[in-house]
C-alpha cells in the first residue's frame, strides 16, 4: 500500500474507472496555501507525496515543498519523473553505460536481467542525419542512405536494446526530432498507470526537453548521467529552486513571429538572471499564445539558463491535444484531473512568485540573434549596421557599406555582372575557377562555376538552414515561410547561388500540411528540399560546403554567415568554416536566402530584382496573419497526426532489415570504432573509500567565461590531424567515414580525444585557437589529450580554471565523462550552468566555485601554477569551504578559498562513489 502521512489520497472517477490520486486540494483545506504556489512547485510537491517512502523521499522533502518561499532554500528536494525522453547523440552512451553495468554484473555473478529501466523510456533518433545533399528531390533518399552507411552499426545496437531492455522503446531514424514528437505525441499532460493518476513529469537527455512544458508538463534537460540513475530508480535531487513569474500582456504585432517573440524573451530573461530558476508564465497575453507559440519559448529555457519555463494546462492545452489526435477518453482525463488537483489554469494572481518579468508581447518587433549565442538579440532593423561593427571588432576587419563602396566593389557584394579581375586566381578543378580582389579594404571572390559566375564577401550566406524543432513545431512560421517561397517565386525572385539550403521538418506532419497547403512545391522551388527528419544544422550536422564554396572561404578566410531557424549558434557549432550564424525564424531564413548576405536593411533595401530589373521588397512578399491563419485552418489536420504518430515506431525498410543479436548482455566487439565498453566500471570495488585532498595538480586549461559544453565536448565534425582523426585512421576508418564526435559517443577512446578539442575554444595555456595546452613544467605545447596522457603516466592530477557559466549549453554528458577520463580532478569556475555541474559530480569531478568577487584574474593565477587542494578527506558537507594554494614558478604561494559546489548530502555520495552510476551500481552489487 502506498504511505499517505496527510491522508491525502482520493479517488477520481475516469474511463479507465477509479483511480487514486494524491489530492492537493485536500492540503489545501488542511490549511496549507497550496494555491499560493506556483503551477510547477505544486507539481514537484505531488511527485514527492506520491513516492514518498521515508527512506530516499522523506517527510522533510515533503515539508520543504510544502513551504516554498518566493527566495527558495538551499534545502535539497527528491525528483522521480514519469518517464524519460533520450535521443541518439546522448541514447547511444547511455545504453551503452547500462550494457556495461550488465556486464560488469554477470563478472560478479549477478543476474544481468535484474539491471533494467523501472519507467518507460523512449529514444528517438534525430540527431545522425546530416546535410550531405541538398537541393534536388533526391536530397531526402540518399541523406538516409549516407545515414544508415554511416550509423548502421549504432542503430543495430539501439535495436538489440529495445529487444533486451523492458520499458525501452525506440523511434527509428527520419520519424522526427524527439522534442516534436514528444509534444505532438508523447506527451500526454496526465498519466494513469498500476491505478493511479498522476502528472506526466519526465526528464530528457537534451536541454531542449523544457519544450513539452508548452503543453503543460513538467520536464527539464539532464545529462546522460542523471537520465541513466533516474531510469535505473534513482530519484533527481536538486536544491529547491526560485520561481520567476513571466507576465505576459498584449499580443504580437502584425509582421512578427513567434520566433521574434522567444528571441526577445531569451535577451531579456538571461539580463534579468534566471539561470538555474524555474519560469512560469502566466497574465492576460498568455490566452493570445497557441501551444506552439508557447512551446517555441519553452524549448529555448537553456538559452534563458532556466530549468522550465512552464504553461499551465487550459482550454488551448486541451484544444491543442484535440488537434494532435489525442483520445476524447485522455482529453477528459486532463480536464478533470487537473481541475480537480489545482493544476488547472486558474487564480494565477494568487500565485507568490520569486520575482516578476514582464513583457509587453505588442513591443516586439522582428529579431534575430547572433553571431555565437542565442542571447545576442539583434533588432532587424539594426542587424546590417551591427554586422559591420562585429565584423570590426570581432574581426578586426573594416567594414565598408555598400552604399560608400565604388561600382567594382558594388558589384562584388551583390553578386553579379561581368567585371574581370585578374588579383589572384586559381582552379578547383575542370569546371571551377576562383578570382580574388582586394579593393578600398574589401575582399571579394568571384567564383566561376561552369558559365554562372558570382561573388562572395565577407557577410555573404552560405547556409540557410529551415531546421530544429523550435520552430518546425509550429505550423504558423511553417506555413508563413512556404507563403514567403511561394510570393517570391511569383516575384520571379530565387535565392543566391552561393547558399546552402535546406529544410529538415522535426515531423513527418510537417510535410503532410505543407503538401496539401501547395506550399511545399515552392519551397523546394527555392531549393528548400526536405534533407531529412532530424536536428540538422542545429546540432551540428550542416554536411559540407560545396567543394567551390568551401575552398573560396578557406583560401580567403572570409567571415560567411548562416542564418537557421534553431536554437543554438555556438561557436563552429553551425559549421566549422561559418564564423557568424544568426537564429531567425523560418520565414526570415527564407528571406536572407533570397538576399545571399546578413549585410542588408531588410526594411529599406531590395531583397533582389524581378525580371525586369524592378526591385523586390520583403513587404512585398511578407503574408499578412489572414493569409496564414486561412491556410492553416484549411490544411491542418488530426488525421495527419493519426496517419504519422500510428506508424512512428514501424521505421523504413532500412531499420526493419537491421539485424540485431538476442543476447542479454552485449557482446562487445574489438573491431568496433561506434560502441565499446564503458571503461568507468569494469573491476568496480564493492565497498568506497574517503576522497582525498587534490595534491600538487597541474592546469591543463585556464578558460574565459561562457565556455560551452560545444567547448568541452563539440559534437559535429572533426579533422583527419585531430587526436580522434588520427586514432580513427589508425583503425583504419577513411574520413568520409569519420562522421561526428556526436555519432561517436559509443566509443570513449574517440570521445576522449574529443574532450576539449573545439576549433573554436581559446585556452589562455596556448599560443592558438584550438584544443592544445602546454605541458608544465616542460613547457611543450601539444594537444590537450596528448598533454593528458604524459601527465597520467606521471601520475601528476589535473585541474581547469574557468570564469562565468562553465558548462553552459546542451546537456552533454561527454563533457563530464571526457573531463574525468583526462584525468581532471576538478573544476575551479566563477559560475557553473545547472546541468554541467551535475554532470560532473555526477563523473566524480569535484566542481568547485571561487569566493564571491574573486577569480582567477583577481588572484593573479596564470595558469602555470601547482594547485592544491584541501579540506576534501577531513568529511564533507554541501557546499563545504575548501583551502586552495597555488604554488608558482618563483616558488611564492597564493592561498584562497573554493567553495565544493557538493549542493546535498545525496551529491556527496555520488562524489564519493566515483560518479552516480558507481553509486547505483554498488546498491545493486549489496542488493
Amino acid at each position: 500500500m502506498p504511505k499517505d502521512p496527510f491522508n491525502i489520497i482520493k479517488k477520481l472517477s475516469t474511463a479507465k474507472g477509479d483511480l487514486q490520486y494524491w489530492s492537493l486540494k485536500s492540503l489545501q483545506e488542511q490549511g496549507y496555501p497550496i494555491e499560493k504556489l506556483p503551477f510547477s512547485i505544486r507539481i514537484l510537491l505531488e511527485n514527492a507525496l506520491r513516492n514518498f517512502d521515508d527512506f530516499a523521499i522523506t517527510r522533510e522533502n515533503i515539508e520543504t515543498l510544502l513551504n516554498w518561499k518566493p527566495e527558495a532554500s538551499e534545502k535539497d528536494i527528491p525528483f522521480k519523473p514519469a518517464r524519460v525522453l533520450m535521443q541518439d547523440f546522448t541514447g547511444v552512451p547511455a545504453v551503452v553505460d547500462i550494457a556495461s553495468l550488465r556486464a560488469e554484473a554477470v563478472r560478479k555473478g549477478k543476474d544481468p536481467e535484474k539491471i533494467n529501466p523501472l519507467i518507460p523510456v523512449d529514444l528517438v533518433v534525430d540527431h545522425s542525419v546530416q546535410v550531405d545533399y541538398f537541393g534536388t528531390n533526391y536530397s531526402y533518399k540518399r541523406n538516409v542512405d549516407v545515414e544508415y552507411e554511416r550509423n548502421g552499426e549504432r542503430y543495430e545496437f539501439l535495436k538489440w536494446a529495445q529487444k533486451s531492455f523492458n520499458n525501452f522503446s525506440v523511434v527509428p531514424p527520419g520519424m522526427g526530432i524527439c522534442h516534436q514528437v514528444n509534444l505532438e505525441y508523447l506527451a500526454q499532460g496526465v498519466i494513469a498507470r498500476e491505478g493511479k493518476v498522476f502528472p506526466d513529469t519526465l526528464v530528457g537527455t537534451d536541454s531542449h526537453t523544457p519544450m513539452v512544458n508548452g503543453i503543460g508538463v513538467v520536464g527539464w534537460g539532464v545529462g546522460g548521467i542523471e537520465a541513466e540513475a533516474a531510469l535505473l530508480g534513482q530519484p533527481i535531487y536538486f536544491i529547491m529552486p526560485e520561481v520567476v513569474g513571466l507576465r505576459l500582456t498584449g499580443s504580437l504585432p502584425l509582421g512578427t513571429t513567434a520566433t521574434d517573440m522567444v528571441l526577445t524573451i531569451t535577451e531579456l530573461l538571461r539580463r534579468n538572471g534566471v539561470v538555474g530558476k524555474f519560469v512560469e508564465v502566466f497574465g492576460p497575453g498568455l490566452d493570445n499564445l497557441s501551444v506552439p507559440d508557447r512551446a517555441t519559448i519553452s524549448n529555448m529555457s537553456p538559452e534563458f539558463g532556466c530549468t522550465v519555463t512552464y504553461f499551465p494546462i487550459d482550454d488551448r492545452t486541451l484544444d491543442y491535444m484535440s488537434k494532435t489526435n489525442r483520445t476524447a477518453d485522455q482529453i477528459k482525463l486532463v480536464e478533470d484531473y487537473t481541475k480537480s488537483n489545482l493544476l488547472w489554469r486558474a487564480n494565477e494572481d494568487e500565485i507568490n512568485y520569486s520575482t516578476v518579468v514582464e513583457l509587453d508581447l505588442s513591443t516586439v518587433e522582428p529579431t534575430v540573434s547572433g553571431p555565437k549565442r542565442p542571447q545576442d538579440k539583434i533588432l532587424m532593423r539594426e542587424f546590417k549596421d551591427k554586422f559591420g561593427y562585429l565584423l570590426k571588432e570581432v574581426h578586426g576587419r573594416e567594414y565598408i557599406p555598400i552604399d560608400k563602396r565604388d561600382d567594382v566593389s558594388r558589384w562584388f557584394a551583390e553578386g553579379g555582372g561581368n567585371q574581370p579581375v585578374k588579383d589572384q586566381k586559381s582552379k578547383v578543378d575542370n569546371d571551377v575557377e576562383i578570382e580574388t580582389k582586394l579593393k578600398n579594404g574589401l575582399k571579394s571572390v568571384v567564383i566561376k562555376l561552369n558559365n554562372e559566375k558570382f561573388a562572395l564577401h565577407d557577410g555573404s550566406i552560405v547556409i540557410a538552414a529551415i531546421t530544429s524543432c523550435t520552430n518546425t513545431s509550429n505550423p504558423s512560421v511553417m506555413i508563413g515561410a512556404g507563403l514567403i517561397a511561394r510570393k517570391a517565386r511569383e516575384k520571379g525572385l530565387d535565392v543566391k547561388p552561393w547558399v546552402k539550403t535546406s529544410l529538415a521538418p522535426g515531423s513527418k506532419v510537417v510535410t503532410d500540411y505543407l503538401e496539401n497547403a501547395g506550399l511545399l512545391d515552392d519551397l523546394e522551388a527555392l531549393r528548400f528540399h526536405v534533407v531529412g527528419y532530424g536536428c540538422t544544422s542545429c546540432i551540428g550536422n550542416s554536411g559540407p560546403l560545396p567543394r567551390h564554396i568551401a575552398k573560396a572561404v578557406e583560401d580567403n578566410d572570409l567571415v560567411v554567415a548562416s542564418v537557421l531557424s534553431g536554437n543554438r549558434n555556438f561557436e563552429a557549432r553551425v559549421h566549422p568554416q561559418v564564423k557568424m550564424n544568426y537564429l531567425m525564424s523560418p520565414m526570415l531564413v527564407v528571406a536572407y536566402a533570397l538576399a545571399g548576405r546578413v549585410d542588408v536593411d531588410l526594411n529599406s533595401e531590395p531583397l533582389g530584382y524581378d525580371p525586369n530589373l524592378e526591385p523586390v521588397y520583403l513587404k512585398d512578399i511578407w503574408p499578412s496573419n489572414e493569409e496564414i491563419f486561412e491556410v492553416s485552418n484549411r490544411v491542418l489536420s488530426p488525421n495527419d497526426y493519426k496517419k504519422n504518430y500510428g506508424e512512428i515506431f514501424e521505421g523504413n525498410e532500412q531499420w526493419r532489415s537491421l539485424k540485431a543479436p538476442e543476447d542479454q548482455v552485449y557482446q562487445w566487439s574489438d573491431k568496433s570504432t561506434y560502441i565499446k565498453e564503458a571503461p568507468f566500471f569494469k573491476g568496480i570495488s564493492e565497498t568506497v573509500d574517503e576522497p582525498d585532498d587534490i595534491e600538487n595538480s597541474r592546469v591543463l586549461l585556464k578558460l574565459g567565461d561562457s565556455i560551452t559544453t560545444d567547448h568541452i565536448s563539440p559534437a559535429g565534425s572533426f579533422s583527419p590531424t585531430s587526436p580522434a582523426g588520427k586514432y580513427l585512421i589508425g583503425k583504419g576508418v577513411e574520413q568520409g567515414m569519420f562522421n561526428s564526435y556526436g555519432s561517436r559517443r559509443g566509443n570513449d577512446e574517440v570521445m576522449v580525444r574529443g574532450t576539449f578539442a573545439n576549433v573554436r575554444i581559446k585556452n589562455q595555456l596556448s599560443s592558438r585557437e584550438g584544443g592544445y595546452t602546454t605541458h608544465m613544467p616542460s613547457g611543450e605545447e601539444m594537444t590537450v589529450f596528448d598533454a593528458s596522457v604524459r601527465y597520467q603516466k606521471d601520475d601528476v592530477p589535473l585541474v581547469v580554471l574557468a570564469g562565468k557559466e562553465y558548462g553552459s549549453g546542451s546537456s552533454r554528458d561527454w563533457a563530464a565523462k571526457g573531463t574525468t577520463l583526462l584525468g581532471i580532478k576538478g573544476v575551479i569556475a566563477e559560475s557553473y550552468e545547472r546541468i554541467h555541474r551535475s554532470n560532473l559530480v555526477g563523473m566524480g569531478v569535484l566542481p568547485m566555485q571561487y569566493a564571491k568577487g574573486q577569480s582567477a584574474t583577481t588572484l593573479g593565477l596564470t595558469g602555470k601554477e601547482q594547485i592544491s587542494i584541501t579540506g576534501i578527506k577531513d568529511g564533507l558537507s554541501p557546499l563545504k569551504v575548501l583551502k586552495a594554494s597555488a604554488k608558482k614558478e618563483d616558488g611564492s604561494t597564493v592561498n584562497f578559498d573554493v567553495i565544493a559546489r557538493l549542493d546535498s548530502a545525496i551529491e556527496i555520495e555520488y562524489y564519493k562513489n566515483g560518479g552516480i552510476l558507481h553509486y547505483v551500481l554498488r546498491q545493486f552489487l549489496k542488493a
